[in-house]
């Protein structure tokens, strides 16, 4: 079955106790805004506006060490998986609506349910 999916966004993983000071650092860094200091009102998500390309920037309290990771977003999220584990990928974990991947190469990403109407370009098609 044919499905979509594009590069979201890049999630900031940030092992820290003050995660306003960490995405204040990041948002001076990438010279983007921060919009929503505590995304989800969980204390574990501090959302940036107007990053490039529309994509998704944010910074995430984590427990594992610092690293950067991105997400891809897709409208069938069991299709892209498959399709991901095809190129050599490999599962992770799920984690609330999405799974943790690990490149071949070690590189962790997320797959993510598609957001719409938000200015990215038009996903790539998968038959």
């Amino acid at each position: 079955m044919a499905h979509h999916s594009r590069l979201a966004g890049f999630i900031i993983d940030s092992r820290t106790d003050d995660l306003d000071a960490s995405a204040t650092f990041w948002g001076s860094a990438l010279g983007i805004r921060v919009v929503d200091p505590d995304s989800g009102g969980t204390g574990q998500y501090a959302e940036f506006g107007s990053a490039p390309g529309d994509l998704h920037v944010e910074v995430q309290k984590v427990e594992h060490p610092s690293r950067v990771h991105l997400d891809i977003e897709t409208d069938d999220i069991d299709a892209e998986v498959a399709r991901l584990e095809a190129l050599g990928a490999s599962r992770v974990a799920f984690v609330k609506r999405w799974w943790v991947m690990q490149a071949p190469d070690g590189q962790r990403f997320c797959v993510v349910p598609m957001q719409t109407g938000n200015g990215r370009a038009e996903p790539n098609r998968w038959d």
